[in-house]
């Protein structure tokens, strides 16, 4: 079993590649990576090819500069082809092989560790490749580690059989309110469209501070959620949805659309409207674009896990779960220390999961 890394350069090799694999999501399309840059991150987009010509796993690596550390970070990667995820030895060679360049990049751009967000299923057998290669379990998630996602290939009629009762009638409800309204930002970058887009993404803001400082959490900035928005918009793969009461905008969600899967990434919104249930039929508008687009599943992000009861997602977990589908759980946040510096960060992030009750 022979192993090359090679540095991918072309976006239509990247994203083929991907669109044959089963188990990804948007943080390691080609367009996330030019998010990356546009933040000031330096990247790396890394093929490994078995025996020099079959592409078999691709892997986005991000140079984090934190005050805490810096850090080398791979967000759900890598992502393997569906032959070598069935194979424990090839998996094992596969990330064997990965962190061998990562601990060379790693010295080169002297940072303190290297960390990874698994896109592989938490079971020992996955676990265990990560302690075997000398990683340990990080203070703090990353990205969602436990998912909620939707297979929605069957009809929009079957889709909502299988909700929960009270969602499916909270959706009727708000589809018979003549004073609720979806409004769908404009699906491409043209100058017109641009224009709109800004001035959605200004109003999805406004809610999503509000809805930061309610949970207490600390918000992305305007600045940072244009330029993820700009980063997709180009190949129409990002959209805002918009739920207006009467004249007042109360909720608001954030979606992308890549490789047959639509994601709900950020969502927000008012509580003082929270008893009107435009959450739910903006939701639901998102899945039917997600259908309309010829996506095969529908993946809600983050839920909280089911023992912590106090956990700051509760609520929207609830939410979600309305919805109909199943849960997805992912190997946890794995890091691999380069530096003794790296305790620092450990610390200070194990002091934030304690305060956020996470």
């Amino acid at each position: 079993m022979n192993f090359k890394i090679k540095e991918i350069k072309d976006k239509n090799i990247w994203e083929s590649f991907l669109l044959k694999c089963g188990k990804k999501t948007f943080l390691q399309s080609w367009n996330w990576g030019e998010f990356q840059k546009k933040e000031g991150n330096k990247i790396w987009r890394l093929g490994i090819f078995e025996n020099n010509k079959e592409f078999v796993s691709a892997t986005l690596v991000v140079k984090i500069k934190a005050k805490r550390g810096t850090f080398l970070f791979v967000p759900h990667g890598p992502v393997l082809d569906k032959n070598a995820m069935g194979k424990p030895d090839i998996k094992y060679n596969i990330l064997k092989t990965l962190l061998e360049e990562l601990k060379k990049i790693a010295r080169e751009e002297s940072v303190n560790f290297i960390r990874i967000s698994p896109i592989l299923e938490r079971n020992e057998e996955n676990i265990k490749i990560f302690k075997d290669l000398g990683f340990r379990e990080a203070p703090i998630h990353m990205h969602p580690e436990l998912t909620w996602e939707l297979d929605i290939a069957p009809s929009e009629e079957e889709i909502l059989m299988k909700m929960r009762k009270t969602t499916r009638y909270l959706i009727r409800q708000a589809q018979k309110n003549p004073d609720i309204r979806i409004i769908r930002s404009p699906a491409f970058a043209k100058a017109s469209a641009s224009r709109q887009n800004i001035e959605d993404l200004k109003i999805f803001n406004e809610i999503y501070q509000e809805t930061s400082e309610r949970h207490h959490f600390v918000p992305f900035s305007l600045n940072y959620l244009k330029n993820q928005f700009s980063s997709f918009i180009d190949d129409q793969q990002i959209l805002i949805f918009l739920g207006k009461y009467k004249d007042e905008f109360v909720s608001a969600g954030v979606f992308v659309f890549w490789q047959n899967i639509g994601f709900y990434h950020h969502g927000a919104s008012l509580s003082k409207y929270n008893k009107i249930p435009i959450s739910h039929l903006l939701q639901w508008e998102a899945i039917k674009e997600a259908k309309k687009r010829g996506c095969k599943s529908y993946n809600f992000w983050g839920i909280a896990p089911s023992d912590k009861k106090n956990h700051p997602w509760t609520g929207l977990t609830l939410f979600k779960m309305g919805f109909g589908g199943y849960k997805k759980e992912l190997v946890k946040t794995q890091d691999f220390i380069i530096s003794q510096k790296y305790w620092l960060n450990y610390f200070i992030e194990k002091i934030r999961k304690i305060k956020r009750n996470l």
